[in-house]
């Protein structure tokens, strides 16, 4: 018996709209999209240089959801798999700006999390983040903006969750140790606007800023 509800926009998960997008159902898609609309800009917002390519890139990964929609199996939840999605297309988008870079001679911009206009406490995080190595960056982004669980985290980078448990505490390590000097530092330059350090859940803020 087919438990999809007649009307797929109500639908309480993002497993049973995409079943109904992967039948037919336009209504389903614009659903998911209206959910996930902003996380996934937010997404690239975070690891690309400028706002203008994270929403081509947002638009690239919704377009990509389009055609796979008739292959969709629920193996995962809907939310790993839109991820998964969408860093295909980062890694892709990284290896053509690399491509630029060498054989084009244009900059190879590098998605720094600093770059961006934010108040001053947003700047020490981005600042600190962007210290991190690559995957532990990655892995903290995912975390903390996108807020994957652990599972989800390791599916997408093809890791054991417990290797991301671990690097997800290393990583929280080195953020403490590079925010803990912010204060004192930025007192002996202004003392009457001295940034505060960044608590872990300052962190959590999602979006471009």
């Amino acid at each position: 018996m087919d438990e999809t509800p007649a009307n797929p926009v109500n639908a309480t998960t993002d497993e049973m709209l995409m079943r109904s997008f992967s039948r037919g159902s336009q209504e389903a898609f614009a659903e998911l999209f209206r959910r996930y609309r902003q996380p996934i800009y937010g997404f690239f917002c975070r690891r690309v240089p400028d706002a203008a390519r994270a929403e081509e890139l947002a638009q690239e990964t919704f377009l990509a959801l389009l055609r796979s929609g008739v292959r969709y199996e629920p193996r995962a939840l809907f939310r790993t798999y839109l991820y998964a999605i969408a860093l295909k297309i980062l890694q892709a988008d990284r290896r053509k700006a690399t491509f630029r870079a060498a054989f084009l001679g244009q900059q190879n911009s590098i998605p720094n999390p600093a770059k961006r206009d934010a108040t001053e406490s947003d700047l020490w995080v981005r600042r600190a983040i962007a210290k991190l190595a690559p995957m532990d960056r990655e892995i903290v982004l995912l975390r903390e903006f996108e807020q994957l669980s652990y599972g989800e985290i390791a599916e997408l980078l093809q890791l054991a969750v417990n290797t991301v448990r671990s690097r997800l505490f290393r990583a929280r390590m080195a953020l403490r140790e590079l925010l803990e000097p912010c204060a004192s530092a930025a007192a002996n330059d202004a003392p009457q606007a001295a940034p505060q350090c960044v608590p872990q859940s300052t962190i959590q803020k999602g979006g471009c800023a």
